[in-house]
């Protein structure tokens, strides 16, 4: 995985970690306390210390729920490649979750899933990290597996897994990069903005003759080199014993070779002297883009608080000086953006403006410049710079809200920052940041300053690049019929084991203690609205939703997105507040509310602090109960909804997805349109179509209301009465046709020129999510394509190396849900890849064993002891229990069915509901190279079909 995190403010203000400074050997301890309501500081309670051989360990107890979870941080990113050897950092991330010397051949991908845990690693710039969550019983598991990867696992590489490991990779910077609009972008303004040999001069997922030309030798090195215990960090927390884990980290870890100690990075900054325009003809684009990048400074230097807080002053909010001219006065595109990403070495200050189709980029950057003029004469006003920091707060309590976030956190802080404990100092500096420190940093290091500006344009749009632009050296790959190295891996390598003076054998299971599932409360007001509560008081915060049933499926069936835009325009201001003055007055409370419309329901969804609570529903009334009906955010929205639109042309998974659904669902079934509308659907809708739907569709008959957090059912109950005055009939959901199961299955093509990866679907629709069966679906498809150790990712994935990833699902509804198999897989394997998804989907009831039922079984009941850490995880469940109709015991009636299934019950369901001779398969890829090739699966000629 690529890039999961940025060492940036940005990451910083995202996931926030705290914790007291180590000593070398000797162990300290921070005393803490709870956080208080609108505490500026949250400390957690840690130890810390180093083993002899330089490992570096933190510790964190946390016995709120029976997990634990780890984090090891390998001071090793792209950054301490080599010119010529590009992508290492994360290619060997990918080679390091295969076996090693006491652990078997895909243990590190399959067990962890399988022992009911997560596991995923990522590699950025400046490090690489890997990560997991297990259920307490498979602590000592977690520790084998991962003191083996860090020790002990070079020496079982052979040149089968590194060729299959260079497919993988491939296959992702295809999902990625190649395959997708503006991919190319990060690669273009590297080469432009560092000079050559410098270490940030190259993507994390480097170049692909780099990647080919990858030996044995070369992986060896680079393992001998970075993955030594002093340049490593381990981050140990959840429901764990300090003592214990102490011994048992000394056992695991302790005899691991020191190896070289590696120097820091010092930083190295970069300048411009002259604007550098590149462009570049994007195959997958439809709007236009243009990016201005300038250099800036390091992570963690004082300036970088300042630029953070510039880029969001420059582009967020309606007050902002680029949303003002570009969108509002000139229409130029519907949304900007800004950000300054400091790393370790050197920082970066972007401007990105994704146009409306058909503007010429001279027009944006002629805007850009009237703006950031605009912002030198007028300034901004204290109500944005108190909003960021109302903000920050709120953000600061979700940053480390679960066990994982803090285990990353506090790992990325000691390897970055020098301590865990510099939360302490790196929240002064956020919240010290000046209206000063800004207007300085901004003449330092934008006004006037030189930029890399990329022009990315449609493949046929050169007219609107910005002028006196170059071309940029963008290659693109070219992907020929069976020309992929084939690999075999060997299963019985030979090697000399490593000596170790412990028994390095796999340790057993622990005991796992029952599921504690939450309380729940509920409740139905006067008017009809039904309440559905969870109190959590870890944190000083609450997540809340408001569903009301409906949504699209109400829409006139000529005006699809309705639902869609009133959703979006009942964000933009009240009766009494205009849409910058109900912007202002959410985010000085350090508040968020979101209106969304899908489907089946529109949504109101927000987290507040506590002390917020009640202003923060004052506000989610005046929204929902007085809309401001604003005829120019109506007309900016219907235009941004049709940009949009535009733009998901040139997403073939966004293509696949619509269309599939068409292809599913009966002609003119809700199910089957795509959500928002199309181009057609959308022009027609005018104000009065939102204004009758928000009369007819809108009622607390059709609604419910959910809460968890640090707020009691009473509290909760009283402030919630200011909904009373609410009232309206029930609206019920309009019937649907029912889709026509198929005699024999359907293949359908459609053509998307120059592809380097095929998107394939392959599916059919299944009952409601009332069902009673619903969830022995679910629970079948568990072996399916339940996650990585699942047949289709082992198979697609591990075993052949066709695709990144390759899952299926049950998607419910008030109607017909749907079953997908999902993968993009590279082009010259599209029907070898059908092949597989026709196999394995046709045979999954006869080749489901008892093997499978006990994996589904293990990982099922095991994995529930992570689903109510989070809030988020608790307003899902109160979700589904008010969406589906479910009991409030409806977790523990889940678990129930898991333990008692049989194999039987299993493959009865698998066959009478996953037939595969019933379902619609559809590609989307490159017909010129793979059209012809897709009669060969047996289902006749496909079907052409259009992508709209």
């Amino acid at each position: 995985m690529t890039k999961p995190l940025k060492i940036s403010l940005l990451l910083i203000l995202s996931l926030l970690v705290f914790g007291c400074s180590g000593s070398y050997i000797n162990k300290t301890q921070a005393v803490i306390d709870k956080p208080k309501p609108g505490a500026a500081e949250f400390d957690i309670q840690y130890t810390q210390y180093q083993l002899e051989n330089g490992l570096t360990v933190i510790l964190h107890q946390d016995t709120s729920d029976p997990i634990v979870a780890m984090a090891t941080i390998v001071h090793v990113g792209s950054n301490r490649e080599k010119p010529g050897k590009t992508g290492f950092a994360h290619f060997f991330e990918h080679m390091s979750f295969n076996d090693s010397e006491n652990v078997p051949k895909g243990a590190n991908r399959k067990m962890i899933p399988e022992l009911g845990g997560s596991r995923n690693g990522g590699t950025w710039s400046d490090g690489t990290i890997y990560y997991e969550v297990v259920p307490k019983d498979a602590f000592d598991k977690l520790l084998w597996i991962d003191s083996d990867r860090l020790g002990f696992m070079i020496n079982t590489v052979d040149q089968g897994t590194l060729e299959r490991e260079k497919q993988v990779v491939k296959n992702e910077k295809r999902q990625r990069v190649d395959n997708r609009a503006y991919g190319h972008t990060s690669h273009v303004i590297k080469k432009a903005l560092y000079p050559t040999g410098h270490p940030y001069n190259w993507t994390v997922i480097g170049d692909l003759e780099d990647l080919q030309a990858a030996s044995l030798d070369d992986v060896r090195e680079f393992y001998s080199e970075f993955y030594v215990p002093s340049n490593v960090t381990l981050v140990i927390a959840g429901d764990i014993d300090i003592n214990e884990t102490r011994k048992k980290v000394e056992y695991w870890f302790g005899e691991i070779a020191s190896g070289e100690s590696i120097d820091s990075m010092q930083p190295q900054a970069v300048s411009l002297s002259e604007d550098i325009k590149l462009y570049h003809l994007d195959n997958f684009a439809k709007l236009p883009e243009l990016r201005l990048t300038f250099p800036t400074i390091e992570q963690y230097h004082p300036d970088s608080y300042a630029l953070s807080a510039l880029a969001q002053i420059l582009s967020d909010g309606k007050n902002a000086a680029l949303y003002k001219v570009l969108v509002e006065e000139k229409k130029l595109a519907p949304a900007t953006s800004a950000w300054n990403r400091s790393e370790e070495i050197a920082g970066t200050f972007t401007i990105r403006v994704r146009a409306n189709a058909g503007v010429h980029l001279d027009a944006v950057k002629a805007a850009i410049d009237v703006a950031l003029l605009n912002f030198e004469k007028h300034g901004f006003s204290d109500n944005q710079l108190t909003k960021i920091k109302a903000e920050m707060e709120t953000r600061f309590y979700y940053s480390i809200e679960s066990i994982l976030d803090k285990a990353l956190q506090m790992g990325i802080y000691n390897e970055y920052a020098g301590s865990a404990d510099f939360i302490k100092q790196d929240i002064k500096n956020i919240t010290a940041v000046t209206r000063e420190d800004i207007q300085r940093v901004y003449r330092q290091y934008i006004k006037g300053k030189p930029a890399i500006m990329t022009s990315f344009v449609p493949k046929d749009g050169q007219q609107l690049v910005l002028s006196g632009s170059n071309k940029a050296n963008v290659v693109e790959e070219q992907i020929k019929q069976a020309a992929e190295v084939e690999f075999v891996e060997n299963d019985a390598i030979e090697y000399t084991k490593t000596v170790t003076k412990n028994d390095r054998s796999e340790p057993p299971l622990s005991d796992l203690p029952g599921l504690r599932a939450p309380s729940v409360w509920t409740n139905t007001t006067a008017n009809g609205m039904r309440v559905f509560g969870i109190e959590q008081n870890e944190l000083p915060v609450v997540n809340f939703s408001l569903l009301i049933d409906g949504g699209q499926a109400l829409d006139n069936k000529n005006k699809l997105g309705t639902a869609f835009l009133l959703a979006q325009l009942m964000n933009e201001g009240t009766a009494d507040k205009t849409p910058l003055e109900l912007e202002e007055a959410i985010g000085l409370l350090g508040a968020s509310i979101r209106i969304r419309a899908s489907k089946e329901w529109i949504s109101i969804s927000g987290q507040s602090l506590v002390k917020s609570f009640t202003p923060t529903m004052q506000l989610l009334k005046e929204m929902l109960l007085s809309p401001r009906f604003d005829a120019k955010e109506f007309a900016r929205l219907k235009a941004s909804r049709l940009t949009a639109i535009k733009q998901a042309e040139g997403n073939p998974n966004q293509i696949a997805s619509n269309v599939y659904r068409q292809l599913i669902y009966a002609n003119g079934h809700a199910s089957g349109k795509p959500t928002g509308g199309n181009r057609e659907s959308v022009a027609a809708i005018e104000m009065n179509d939102i204004k009758d739907f928000y009369k007819k569709n809108l009622s607390p008959a059709n609604t419910s209301f959910q809460i968890v957090g640090a707020i009691s059912q009473s509290e909760a109950e009283a402030t919630l009465a200011i909904f009373e005055s609410w009232s309206g009939e029930k609206t019920p959901m309009p019937r649907q046709e029912k889709t026509q199961t198929l005699k024999s299955p359907a293949l359908y093509f459609i053509d998307f020129p120059g592809a380097k990866q095929s998107v394939i679907y392959a599916g059919k629709a299944v009952f409601n999510g009332f069902d009673p069966d619903f969830y022995s679906l679910q629970f079948a498809n568990n072996r399916l394509g339940g996650g990585m150790s699942a047949r289709l990712a082992q198979t697609l994935r591990i075993q052949k190396g066709y695709t990144y990833g390759a899952y299926s699902y049950i998607q419910p509804s008030n109607y017909e849900s749907l079953f997908a198999a999902t993968s993009q897989v590279r082009t010259n394997v599209t029907l070898e890849s059908l092949q597989i998804f026709k196999d394995l989907i046709g045979n999954y009831a006869a080749t489901y064993t008892d093997e499978d039922l006990s994996v589904s079984k293990n990982m099922t009941i095991k994995g529930n002891s992570r689903r109510f850490e989070t809030l988020d995880q608790l307003l899902g469940m109160l979700q589904n229990m008010s969406l589906y109709k479910l009991p409030e015991n409806y977790v523990e009636v889940q678990q129930d069915f898991v333990l008692g299934v049989s194999l039987e019950q299993v493959q009865q369901t698998i066959q009478q509901h996953l037939q595969e001779q019933e379902m619609i398969y559809l590609v989307v890829g490159d017909a010129n190279t793979q059209l012809s090739r897709m009669k060969d699966l047996g289902y006749g000629d496909p079907i052409i079909v259009s992508a709209k």
